[in-house]
């Protein structure tokens, strides 16, 4: 077993697939305009997708909402794998954060694939302080799967699918697994 996915509870099977391509791109642009309809435009506004597949979700959903305003709007990266409270491995391997604008005063809207006990939005804006200060950080998630362990809520949400503990939302995108998707699956043992 590849030393990555040591601790990541393995796949027993596929229960349902809950969105393919075109269900992806439906709700990511209603939550660009969401974004915007809440934000009334894109006046400092800026989004931030958390490492690994909030990225190319936000990335989307910022081209998205720069299409529809007709602005650019600023994204960037972050890499929250030391602020973790819950690492996995023995030896964490952190990425680039790559935030090319300043924060402060900005309005920003992270974006993560899936919600869930709210640690991982917890080590993001720990993270995104030590760039800055921001006037206000929203949240959107494509899914959002319950079972919160901190006061975590999102602001934007592109599906609520509540889920069983021996279940697992799997987010599938382009840029890193060659499809666009999102599966819900039964795994061996809960991630909790």
């Amino acid at each position: 077993m590849p030393e990555q996915w040591k601790g990541v509870p393995m796949v027993k099977r596929v229960k349902a697939k809950l969105m393919d391509e075109n269900d992806l791109n439906r709700t990511l642009t209603r939550l660009a305009h969401e974004i915007v309809e809440r934000n009334k435009g894109v006046e400092n506004l800026a989004v931030v997708g958390i490492r690994t597949r909030g990225v190319p979700l936000g990335k989307r959903i910022a081209e998205k909402v720069s299409q529809i305003e007709g602005k650019d709007v600023p994204f960037g990266t972050l890499d929250i794998t030391l602020y973790r409270d819950d690492f996995k491995f023995k030896h964490p391997v952190a990425h680039v954060t790559n935030i090319p604008f300043k924060i402060d005063r900005m309005t920003l809207v992270l974006v993560d694939d899936v919600l869930y006990t709210g640690r991982t939005v917890r080590a993001a804006l720990d993270a995104l302080m030590d760039y800055g200060r921001p006037a206000r950080i929203q949240l959107a998630v494509l899914i959002d799967r319950g079972h919160r362990e901190l006061p975590i809520r999102p602001d934007f949400v592109g599906k609520n699918v509540p889920t069983a503990a021996d279940e697992e939302i799997r987010v599938k995108v382009k840029e890193i697994d060659g499809e666009d998707a999102v599966y819900l699956v039964e795994v061996d043992q809960p991630s909790y």
